[in-house]
């Protein structure tokens, strides 16, 4: 007996739709094998067996004794992981007649069999949910841990169970489990832009607060640079929370990609609040940007429409290092093997921080630097002049004096004061970019808007060049500074660059100046 069950591949961010079928019957030559299971299935998907005959008998059922052929179609489509196991498993149910299931190809499933029939988690329930609404499935049975994630898409109805016999109750009918109901846009403004950490924690560093302020009005990348202690890391933690909010199309783009990646915790539906990413030093450029024998998202991937925080950016390999420029010009990463290419989005914001010098005390204003001139430019030249180009603030942090840390009665800026100022400055570049597909924000403009939009009167250009001379600016730098200048004017409300925006902008160039590392 011919049997057809529904499954799903992950293919990048997005799912295919795997046809299951299995065929019970015909004869075994004596000393051959019972199971055939073909399609490309990986080894996880082959160890499968093992799994579904365990569960099948310690759930009541049987493991037929006679030919069986499982094919996996499309057959040149690879199929990796475990969570077939519950598809195959039902599709042999159902031919060798053990279950009476009418409905069978009406629901797509997915899940990993226990050897005790229970389920285990998936990857990727959200992409999966999606592609089974496409298709036309009027349900999806999923591992219960995964129910509430599937169940953001509407208009499909969601089942989460425990194990293999809740999953043919709600095929035959007979089962008392109700789909998972989610709703979506009230749960995700519940929770939307909720942070544990706000600006108004930060004492003094009101220089600081104000390029970051540029930064999130502009979506530029940022690289701050200060001794250890003067407060990099606490003010990079808190960036988040001075950017726009989420959009519901955004949450779902994000969640999508957790989803893939395996991250998001059990019974969770949508992220509401930007992703803040901070990689360890150590870390791969496979794990930074993605790949695998199975290609998985990485880091910067997992960053889109949030932040990317480097810490002690010098102490990241070199080659880590350069696989970001790419991308951060790209905003996705291109993962390509021999029989497959996959798109994952890396549309971040970098800031990335290091010290000065290999002690840390370089400029420090109380205490002595001991490394060298030839030693702090060797560190500084840890990285690349190209990556630096496609940083466009250079922030110098000092150290917080005491009397600012002691300070009580001063109330600091909050981030919601200044998110007020960043909204108002990115709805004027709404308006700018509303007939311009893909450019949302100052940062993105390519060089020939760049001239369009960011004209400059004659003391400007005077001022400009006479800067591009005295630090050796290259043509990106040139581009970065007049892209900087402009959010500055947009946060101030000027339709016009002025001298003074583009004075600041110049000012945050802090590693392009002639002999900073003496």
């Amino acid at each position: 007996m011919l049997v057809k069950t529904f499954a799903s591949a992950l293919h990048g961010v997005d799912a295919l739709t795997i046809t299951i079928e299995v065929n019970a019957g015909g004869t075994v030559p004596q000393g051959g094998h019972f199971y055939f299971l073909v399609g490309l299935p990986d080894s996880a998907v082959r160890e499968g067996f093992q799994r579904i005959e365990s569960a099948l008998q310690n759930m009541g059922f049987r493991m037929p004794r006679r030919k069986l052929v499982v094919n996996m179609a499309p057959a040149d489509i690879r199929k990796e992981g475990s969570w077939y196991d519950l598809p195959i498993a039902v599709g042999i149910l159902a031919a060798t007649a053990q279950i009476d299931a009418p409905a069978l190809t009406d629901f797509l499933l997915m899940g990993e069999l226990s050897l005790d029939g229970s389920l285990r988690p998936i990857k990727g329930a959200l992409p999966i949910a999606i592609q089974a609404r496409k298709e036309g499935f009027k349900g999806l049975i999923v591992p219960r841990h995964n129910a509430r994630e599937a169940a953001i898409v509407d208009r499909l109805k969601v089942y989460g169970v425990e194990d293999l016999k809740q999953a043919i109750q709600v095929l035959e009918g007979q089962s008392g489990i109700a789909p998972v109901v989610v709703q979506t846009r009230e749960e995700f403004f519940a929770q939307h832009n909720h942070y544990q950490v706000d600006f108004a924690d930060v004492k003094g560093q009101d220089n600081i607060k104000r390029a970051l302020e540029i930064a999130a009005a502009g979506s530029h990348n940022v690289i701050l640079i200060g001794p250890p202690g003067a407060g990099k890391t606490m003010l990079a933690r808190r960036m988040p929370t001075i950017l726009p909010p989420l959009t519901l199309h955004e949450a779902l783009e994000t969640t999508k990609i957790h989803s893939v990646a395996g991250l998001l915790p059990d019974n969770a539906s949508l992220i509401a609040t930007r992703p803040f990413r901070a990689p360890h030093h150590t870390i791969s450029d496979v794990a930074l940007v993605g790949g695998g024998s199975n290609p998985m998202p990485g880091e910067i991937s997992l960053a889109h429409n949030g932040v990317l925080f480097l810490d002690e950016l010098p102490e990241f390999k070199r080659s880590v290092l350069e696989v970001l420029r790419q991308p951060m010009e790209a905003r996705k990463v291109t993962i390509s093997r021999a029989k497959i290419s996959v798109d994952y989005p890396a549309n971040f914001m970098l800031i990335a921080s290091m010290n000065p010098c290999p002690c840390g005390f370089y400029n420090h204003p109380e205490k002595e630097c001991v490394c060298g001139p030839a030693q702090v430019q060797r560190y500084l030249s840890r990285i690349s002049g190209p990556l630096l180009d496609r940083i466009d603030l250079h922030v110098e942090v000092t150290p917080v004096s005491y009397d600012e840390l002691a300070n009580t009665t001063r109330s600091a800026q909050t981030s919601a004061d200044i998110l007020k100022r960043v909204m108002k400055a990115r709805q004027l570049q709404a308006e700018r970019f509303k007939d311009i597909p893909g450019i949302y924000s100052n940062a993105q403009m390519p060089g020939r808007m760049v001239r369009q939009l960011c004209c400059l009167n004659t003391a400007g250009h005077t001022l400009l060049k006479n800067a591009m001379e005295k630090l050796q600016l290259s043509a990106r730098a040139y581009d970065r500074i007049l892209k900087v200048a402009r959010t500055i004017a947009d946060l101030a409300q000027s339709p016009d660059i002025k001298i003074e925006h583009l004075a600041e902008a110049i000012h945050f160039r802090s590693l392009d100046r002639e002999n900073w590392a003496g």
